[in-house]
């Protein structure tokens, strides 16, 4: 099953099933309230409601406020490496906020701060019931789905100091979308390929299934430390080719079309704009 949150012209969101070329109003206001009702996705599932036509649909992020995004760093060996680290023993974790997500088809507004805007693909769980202190079989169940992100990053504010909020953190950033895919339809360790392209040129292409500390660990991770709500997000990382390690490094300096695609997850198609554009 693949949900989405739609904007509707009456300037309200809805939460939606895809059904083939339509999509049905699920009595939500998004999809993180469809994950929170009573009957989570099996109500999703049987949910009538009226149709909209799944062209030209304006998307907003798929949870456009979850309670937190948890953020992994380091997690694809070849990314490592090329930011010239260790293997870490233990995941790398950092927090976003809801205001830095946008929808799939949405602009990204690059701050007059920066000149080092950089992306990172990402694979992103989407939780869809309670959870904390997990064990493996509580991960698994926890899990509603998984989704498209990008990480778009400020690199000269991240590197500013040891800790990487303030890089991660800047206003209408991070595209998120374009739907909701249930874990049903891909499994709990979801090995697709990855890749992202700015102005049709590949930078980054990997395999999910390369991760190494997959989204069950980070689940059952994360879940000892905070309790996980229904649709909070663990964005689970980026593989190499960032522009920050390419000789000479490549940024985002305005025009770009940035498009961020995981097989049988959707595409993400942004826009590089000013902020003030």
């Amino acid at each position: 099953m693949k949900l989405a949150t739609v904007r509707l012209d009456d300037h309200r969101t809805a939460a939606v099933r895809v059904e083939g070329d339509e999509l049905v109003e699920l009595g939500r206001a998004d999809v993180g309230a469809v994950l929170a009702a009573p009957g989570g996705l099996e109500g999703a599932a049987a949910a009538d409601g009226p149709r909209h036509p799944l062209a030209g649909a304006d998307l907003a992020p798929v949870v456009p406020r979850p309670s937190k995004v948890v953020c992994v760093g380091l997690n694809y060996q070849n990314h490592i490496k090329e930011m010239g680290r260790d293997l870490p023993e233990y995941p790398t974790l950092f927090a976003k906020f809801a205001d830095t997500l946008i929808g799939a088809a949405d602009d990204i507004r690059r701050p007059a701060e920066t000149d080092q805007f950089d992306w990172e693909a990402e694979l992103a769980v989407v939780i869809g019931r309670p959870v904390r202190r997990a064990d493996e079989e509580q991960a698994v169940a926890a899990i509603a789905g998984f989704t498209v992100l990008n990480d778009v990053t400020c690199r000269d504010w991240q590197f500013r100091t040891r800790e990487w909020l303030q890089g991660k953190n800047w206003d209408s950033t991070t595209p998120i979308g374009p739907f909701l895919v249930t874990a049903d339809e891909t499994g709990p360790r979801p090995a697709l390929d990855v890749r992202c392209e700015v102005d049709g040129r590949v930078m980054q292409s990997d395999n999910t299934g390369d991760l190494l500390f997959d989204p069950v660990h980070l689940v059952r991770y994360v879940s000892t430390m905070v309790r996980l709500n229904p649709g909070d997000v663990i964005a689970t990382g980026t593989p190499g080719g960032v522009g920050h390690a390419r000789k000479p490094p490549v940024f985002l300096r305005g025009g770009e079309l940035v498009v961020t695609e995981i097989e049988g997850l959707g595409r993400l198609e942004n826009r590089v704009v000013g902020e003030g554009a």
